[in-house]
């Protein structure tokens, strides 16, 4: 299971509102690749990237990588019953590039 409570990416920076800037960690200077990740390791995962309470949609759907890997923006903003600001980010600035990576490193 990857820890990534620990991960912080210089870009990644608290903001003066309290809220934390949503760019994703990186891993050897890629994104990670969750094909293999458990539940708990998404919602270690939306945990590091500043979404603590969203995070707890992702083990109540029980979403695995794989499971996070085929969801849509559809999926993201209506399925998890979260509201739609983080929704939102969490699909543009996660999920998206999480499959685009994914994607790339498969068709390689």
């Amino acid at each position: 299971m990857k820890n990534y409570c620990n991960v912080k990416d210089p870009d990644m920076e608290d903001k003066a509102n309290g809220s934390v800037d949503t760019k994703s960690p990186v891993e050897n200077g890629q994104l990670p690749d969750p094909s293999n990740w458990a539940v708990a390791d998404v919602v270690n995962y939306f945990k590091a990237t500043g979404f603590e309470e969203q995070a707890m949609a992702f083990q109540d759907q029980e979403i695995d990588g794989k499971s996070l890997l085929l969801m849509t923006r559809n999926d993201v903003l209506t399925g998890l019953s979260i509201k739609l600001g983080p929704a939102l980010k969490i699909y543009e600035y996660h999920v998206k590039p999480l499959q685009t990576q994914h994607l790339k490193s498969n068709a390689s």
